[in-house]
């Protein structure tokens, strides 16, 4: 795996965390986790910025959307009991095959 997707890969899970925290704060009404979100989203954003040196910012922004989606989607599942139904799951499957049609197909994956 090249180091811009290992780096992107760190990217969206300090994503993951920070959204995580984001509805564990309630609102931003308790300390810690409203902590966690800045810190989580700040770290990021700026791996995020490390691959946008050597990836187009479309490839990059897919990747970290769609990767993003469904593990707040499963973290929703399986932390916070929220239900996701066939059609959610349907579509949740489309964009992790979407993914890997960018990783394994595209010529533009990276500069």
């Amino acid at each position: 795996m090249p180091k811009a997707y290992l780096i992107l890969l760190l990217a969206v899970v300090a994503e993951t965390i920070g959204t995580t925290a984001l509805q564990a704060s309630q609102q931003f009404t308790r300390l810690w986790p409203s902590v966690l979100v800045v810190v989580g989203y700040g770290f990021a954003f700026y791996l995020m910025g490390l691959t946008l040196r050597v990836m187009p910012v479309g490839i990059v922004y897919a990747i970290w959307s769609g990767l993003g989606i469904v593990l707040i989607a499963l973290i929703g599942f399986v932390v916070f009991g929220q239900r996701l139904d066939w059609p959610a799951v349907l579509g949740l499957t489309l964009i992790l095959v979407g993914i890997l049609v960018i990783h394994l197909f595209s010529d533009t994956a990276t500069h």
